[in-house]
C-alpha cells in the first residue's frame, strides 16, 4: 500500500508503486480528468499538479509522487483557483473535444495562483508543453488570457 494525498484527502492505494501515478489517479482513485495521451510527457493530456507545479502523471511514479500533496483537476474546481478558467474557456467554446483541457487547466491554475502579473508569454510557455489534436490553441489562449486577465495583447 502506498499512500497518496490527493486533493487534500489520505488515501492508501494497492497500484503497484512502480506504475505512473496515472493509473493510481484514474483506477482507483476515480480521478478521471487526467487522461492518457502519450505516455511519454509529449502531450500534457494527463497533467496535475504536485506540491503546486504542473507534473505528468504518465511518467512520475505512484512511489515518487508518496506523501507529496498531488491535486487534480478535480480538487481545482472544488477549490474555485479552476473555475474562472473554465468558464472562459466554455464562454468561447475554447475546446473542440475536450480531451487536452483538463492538463491545460490545471497547468494555467498553477499559473494563476504564483502571485504577480501575468503575460501573454507566460500563458504561451505554460501552455506550449500540452497538445491540442483539435487545433483549438488559439481560442484557448485567448480564454487562459482572458481568465489570466493579461493585459499585454
Amino acid at each position: 500500500m502506498t499512500r497518496l494525498l490527493v486533493n487534500g484527502s489520505a488515501h492508501e492505494v494497492e497500484t503497484d508503486p512502480r506504475a505512473a501515478l496515472l493509473w493510481a489517479l484514474r483506477d482507483e482513485l476515480r480521478c478521471a480528468s487526467a487522461k492518457y495521451g502519450c505516455g511519454t510527457e509529449q502531450c500534457g493530456a494527463c497533467r496535475v499538479l504536485i506540491e503546486g507545479a504542473p507534473a505528468y502523471s504518465c511518467t512520475v511514479t505512484i512511489a515518487d509522487a508518496e506523501n507529496r500533496e498531488i491535486t487534480t483537476l478535480e480538487g481545482l474546481v472544488e477549490d474555485g483557483r479552476a473555475s474562472r478558467i473554465i468558464e472562459a474557456m466554455a464562454s468561447i467554446d475554447a475546446g473542440q473535444c475536450g480531451y487536452c483541457l483538463p492538463g491545460m487547466v490545471t497547468t494555467l491554475a498553477a499559473l494563476g495562483s504564483r502571485g504577480g502579473s501575468v503575460t501573454r508569454v507566460d500563458v504561451v510557455r505554460a501552455l506550449d508543453p500540452h497538445l491540442c489534436r483539435c487545433g483549438a490553441h488559439g481560442r484557448i489562449l485567448e480564454a487562459a488570457c482572458e481568465a489570466l486577465d493579461v493585459s499585454d495583447g
